[in-house]
């Protein structure tokens, strides 16, 4: 009986992760933009677990408040991982150069133009849903983030 508790033991740890750091963490060139504009969104995965990431899953999408804005208009229009285009912009299903080893980070910044026509006084922001696997493939975690707002002023008036 005490070998198969034992046993029950060693199969449940986990490989403990750094508590000090977030996994992914976020970046904005400007917190405030006027229509017309672009603003970079840089994102930053780094591995707070004790062996490498194997695989990485990242989504990105407006967040609620970001799409019931009917009439705040942005488009993607760069996306660079560390120097590489992005795959796989459509969905924005985000790639990462992997294995990642432990304390490494990798990054990617997304280049969003709000119109000239845009209205203005919104705020845009998105939520991530990061999913990745380490230890060998044995353990994944997964966590939802939220990135910073970024404001759309409305320009001066002319005059």
């Amino acid at each position: 009986m005490v070998l198969s508790c034992v046993g029950a033991l060693l199969f449940s740890v986990e490989i403990p992760a750094n508590a000090d750091t977030a996994d992914l963490t976020y970046a904005t060139d400007t917190a405030t933009v006027v229509p017309g504009s672009t603003v970079d969104l840089t994102m930053t995965l780094t591995n707070t677990q004790t062996t490498g990431i194997r695989f990485v899953y990242q989504s990105i999408q407006p967040t609620w408040d970001t799409a019931r804005q009917g009439d705040l208009k942005y488009t993607l229009v760069a996306c660079d991982a560390a120097g590489d285009p992005c795959k796989d912009t459509a969905r924005l299903g985000l790639d990462y150069a992997v294995p990642l080893a432990p304390g490494a980070s990798r990054t990617v910044t997304l280049t969003y133009r709000v119109a000239p026509d845009s209205a203005c006084g919104r705020t845009l922001s998105f939520s991530s849903y990061l999913y990745y696997e380490y230890g060998g493939g044995l353990y994944s975690t997964s966590d939802t983030y939220q990135s910073p707002e970024i404001r759309v002023a409305c320009p001066p008036p002319h005059g």
